[in-house]
């Protein structure tokens, strides 16, 4: 019987996916002005959250078998696309009061915005001039926002049969959307490398930077590293920073049988090989999860931690400067929020720098990986 359905469920899936559209990046370089204070850093924030909302508005006049085509899926659940757009809104009206508070050191997109109503009808008629200072970040922007909601109204159409980091199936859940404005946190997924390698590298960075993360750790992967070094040095490698587990294996834990025994054995060997780093968090590969498993991750004290910015590193096609670049459009569109990256990709060494760099005067925050959210 179990066999039997988790081959419908793949019958259904497969019937309902195509394969999605590469990942949606902006090249920063478009923007003409540095974000080196907080009042910049709000100016770019309010011209992506307009041009996203824009974006968002215009997709509300698609009918089911229009916006099928544009996502390339057979089957979509409406429903939860219409929940997704309604959460969108609400974050999109608060992040622009957030950052409209500083109109009056730069007015620029600021406009009269003070309720739903408001918003969507700057939204509607949001444009940038062609001769405008902006002028050249107008056209990737309004590409890169089309592109990246597309993403989420894909995950959406396909949730709950696919679950994914666009919803939450109850308290026991995080993604970020509650933290406080321009607050970030940052994680990690699928490490440790093998020494020397990218894990090392990050987290003597991170150190040095007086800044803390999450490790979302495999537990093959941390035993094989314990097997060729030692609990010692393991503790060395994640000295001031925090320790959550991925399961045992990358592997999609919404319909594996095992998947309550891969997390248990993780647990386990986290809280052997680093007790003082460890954090009673699981980050699901692939964002994917079973809905009924709240009694499971409650009975062991455990919160699913997802994000919502996702670097996209693991894309073929993404280069590390395109990885980062996106990574800031998503802060200033979210203004708050957890960082997926991944320490298995060289791309890290030159991405997070990169965004740490670009973010260093805007008066952002990292939050302490060893505080609760």
């Amino acid at each position: 019987m179990r066999i039997a359905l988790i081959f419908c469920a793949w019958l259904l899936c497969s019937a309902a996916v195509a394969v999605p559209n590469e990942p949606a990046t902006l090249d920063r370089s478009t923007w003409p002005e540095q974000l080196n204070s907080p009042a910049l850093f709000d100016v770019a924030s309010r011209a992506e959250i307009l041009t996203f909302a824009h974006a968002l508005l215009a997709s509300e006049a698609l009918d089911d078998n229009a916006l099928k085509q544009r996502l390339n899926l057979k089957v979509i659940n409406i429903d939860e696309i219409d929940s997704l757009r309604r959460k969108l809104w609400l974050r999109l009206l608060a992040n622009y009061n957030f950052a409209q508070q500083s109109c009056d050191q730069d007015a620029s997109f600021c406009y009269y915005v003070d309720d739903m109503d408001s918003l969507r009808e700057q939204a509607g008629k949001f444009e940038v001039a062609d001769d405008s200072f902006y002028a050249a970040w107008a056209e990737p922007a309004r590409e890169f926002h089309r592109r990246y909601l597309d993403e989420q109204l894909r995950m959406a159409a396909l949730f709950p049969q696919i679950s994914s980091e666009i919803g939450l199936f109850g308290d026991h859940e995080f993604n970020g959307d509650e933290m406080n404005d321009r607050l970030f946190m940052l994680t990690f997924d699928s490490g440790p490398t093998q020494s020397p390698g990218n894990t090392d590298w990050l987290t003597d960075y991170l150190r040095k930077q007086s800044i803390s993360a999450t490790f979302f750790v495999l537990g093959n992967s941390l035993q094989a590293r314990l097997d060729k070094s030692s609990e010692a040095a393991v503790k060395a490698l994640y000295q001031g920073q925090c320790v959550g587990v991925q399961g045992w294996e990358y592997r999609s834990h919404s319909h594996w049988q095992d998947w309550q025994a891969s997390i248990l054995r993780s647990l386990a060997l986290v809280k052997q090989g680093v007790p003082q780093n460890y954090v009673p968090l699981f980050r699901p590969p692939y964002g994917q999860r079973r809905a009924d498993s709240a009694g499971f991750f409650e009975s062991q004290g455990v919160k699913v931690a997802l994000w919502d910015i996702d670097s996209q590193d693991m894309a073929g096609g993404m280069t590390a400067e395109q990885s980062a670049q996106r990574v800031l459009s998503l802060m200033l569109l979210w203004r708050h929020g957890v960082i997926a990256f991944h320490d298995t990709q060289d791309k890290v060494r030159s991405a997070l720098p990169w965004l740490l760099k670009a973010t260093a005067q805007s008066g952002l925050g990292w939050a302490d990986c060893a505080k609760p959210l």
